[in-house]
């Protein structure tokens, strides 16, 4: 399978708790919410949607899937998103012994699961993908397994906050597949990992000239 991070971010870069104040208020954010003032256009929910539609599995950090499983099995709807939260396969990243209690849920165990999820990566057809889950796609971009990045950026700064490119992130180069701006003008990015890469600008007879290093 294809490990794809699908996530919301604010144009300084923070991830933590886009759909209301109360969602992960951990570490004093308080900012919550910022997200929800531009999902209200069509575009919106059909590049959501979209993520939803390919053959999939869900991988998510222990906080991301308390939030899912005590939202979304109230949620009466038959959309795409709804029915692979609801009824598509789990695996949710935990302490040994953490008992889930929603059908369809596998534990990987949090002491080192960066093996396991390459294990369950390498398994099967389809994509392996994170929703939310800072931390854990934090730590999945540091150790370069991720295959895509599928990012909708909203035109909304917060300051400090849980982060997807972490501070002390290894550079990492991105090229991009796709790139759309919806109506409320928000970005969704569509990118996959490429080779770091840099250069310098350097005169030579009084020219500016680039040179690419690799």
């Amino acid at each position: 399978m294809r490990l794809t991070v699908n996530a919301f971010l604010t144009l300084d870069g923070v991830m933590q708790s886009p759909g209301s104040p109360e969602e992960d208020p951990s570490g004093g954010f308080t900012a919550g919410g910022w997200q929800v003032p531009y999902t209200a256009d069509e575009d919106f929910g059909e590049v959501v949607s979209s993520w939803f539609l390919v053959p999939h599995e869900l991988l998510l950090g222990r906080t991301t899937f308390e939030m899912f499983r005590a939202y979304w099995p109230q949620v009466r709807s038959d959309d795409p998103v709804t029915r692979s939260i609801n009824h598509g396969r789990r695996h949710v990243v935990a302490h040994a012994g953490y008992a889930p209690d929603w059908d369809g849920t596998a534990v990987i165990d949090s002491a080192d699961p960066l093996p396991a999820i390459a294990a369950l990566a390498a398994r099967g057809e389809g994509e392996l993908q994170v929703h939310g889950s800072a931390r854990l796609a934090a730590a999945l971009h540091a150790a370069g397994m991720v295959d895509e990045y599928r990012l909708l950026i909203f035109p909304v700064t917060v300051g400090a906050g849980k982060r997807l490119f972490a501070e002390d992130a290894p550079p990492r180069g991105l090229q991009v597949r796709e790139s759309r701006t919806l109506a409320s003008g928000a970005v969704h990015l569509v990118a996959a990992p490429a080779p770091f890469r840099s250069g310098e600008y350097v005169l030579e007879d009084g020219q500016e000239i680039t040179r690419l290093d690799g």
